[in-house]
């Protein structure tokens, strides 16, 4: 890629996440056993849910892609993150940046419209619950997985496109420690009204959209269960949709945290504390938080483990 004044730009040097020696020791091993932690949870929730006989249902098979996209997201994060923390610069080529901020997007607008049609899932399972096998067929279940899939495509191809074929200039340096669409705008040499528009009209229809879905169905589900008469009903109806609740307060505190705040108390710093959270930390902990406060999936988890026990003994 060529800048403005010629010259070929092959590489960018992330900032990474510290600028002291001193830490960065401590933190690789932080990070590593944040990032092995959730590649372990998330690999065994999506191979738990796909071999498991008693959790193909439709809450299950949701998760098993939600716990893909984490996979996903953070693996596309997390190696480099790693790899950097070891090394003298932190070099990343021209379209090694390109195709990490590519499939970023895709993952994480996928996991985005996924959760929505989770809570649309404990929505009908919950207040539709004689009509649930029939609304939320297989087929149904498909395509609402399929759709995040082929938007998230869309909009990453788009942006990424957009954004690359714009000019650089001679400065390299991204000021975070992956390649993000915001870090990048600050080194464009080019007009960058398009792209940011593009960015933020994407950022916001993605985010109060979902948002308005995971809202609206929480909203119809709270009054479900206040119209229930038995208290036992009450408790089995909170515990179905408790774990998923909790996984999106999470996920949507953290983005507001990163999109909401006043542009006086806006810094790319703040943004690296809310990314960490988001790449690696949030998908270390959504699949602990399902097997942790869900029944069926502790009783998969011990089911597998006497299969696999009995195999090798």
């Amino acid at each position: 890629m060529e800048t403005r004044n010629g010259t070929v730009l092959s590489e960018f040097i992330l900032m990474g996440i510290t600028n002291h020696p001193e830490l960065q020791a401590p933190l690789f091993g932080l990070f590593l056993i944040i990032y092995m932690i959730s590649v372990v949870g998330n690999l065994g929730m999506v191979i738990l849910t796909k071999m498991d006989s008693k959790l193909q249902t439709p809450m299950y098979f949701f998760l098993r892609h939600l716990a893909f996209t984490d996979l996903g997201y953070s693996t596309t994060v997390g190696p480099k993150m790693l790899v950097n923390f070891v090394e003298d610069q932190n070099i990343i080529s021209y379209y090694s940046c390109a195709m990490q901020l590519a499939f970023f997007l895709v993952f994480i607008v996928s996991e985005i419209f996924i959760l929505s049609a989770m809570s649309y899932d404990r929505y009908v399972a919950i207040c539709n619950p004689l009509l649930y096998p029939v609304i939320m067929s297989q087929r149904v279940c498909w395509v609402l997985v399929a759709i995040p899939y082929v938007y998230s495509t869309f909009v990453s191809l788009l942006v990424t496109v957009k954004l690359f074929n714009l000019s650089f200039c001679g400065y390299r340096v991204i000021s975070h420690f992956y390649c993000d669409s915001l870090p990048l705008l600050p080194l464009l040499c080019s007009n960058t009204h398009e792209v940011e528009m593009i960015i933020l009209i994407f950022a916001g229809f993605d985010l109060i959209f979902s948002l308005l879905i995971v809202l609206v169905s929480y909203l119809l589900i709270l009054a479900s269960i206040l119209r229930m008469s038995s208290a036992e009903g009450r408790r089995k109806a909170f515990s179905t949709c408790g774990s998923h609740l909790t996984v999106v307060i999470v996920f949507y505190g953290t983005l507001l945290f990163m999109y909401v705040q006043p542009e006086s108390s806006h810094s790319f710093d703040t943004d690296k504390v809310a990314s960490i959270f988001y790449t690696l930390i949030i998908p270390m902990l959504s699949p602990l938080i399902y097997s942790l406060r869900n029944k069926d999936v502790k009783c998969a988890l011990h089911r597998m483990w006497k299969k696999s026990c009995s195999f090798f003994y």
